[in-house]
């Protein structure tokens, strides 16, 4: 099986794509099946987010020691 590549998007591309996903959903016009793929979606989002933003706290966090 094949190693997943990283998500080539920056973090702010990936809040913005979860914020009009959570836009979107907070119409309320999309049908129940559309509505729980766009909830599944914002949670891949939200989790690549998270995981982006932790790998950045962590290269800011080594520089400071680093120049410490």
């Amino acid at each position: 099986m094949a190693e997943e590549s990283p998500d080539p998007r920056t973090f702010e591309e990936l809040m913005a794509e979860l914020e009009a996903a959570t836009e979107r959903l907070a119409t309320g016009e999309l049908g129940i099946e559309a509505a729980a793929e766009l909830y599944e979606r914002a949670e891949r989002l939200h989790a690549l987010a998270t995981e982006r933003l932790a790998q950045v706290q962590a290269r800011v966090e080594r520089l400071a020691r680093r120049n410490a």
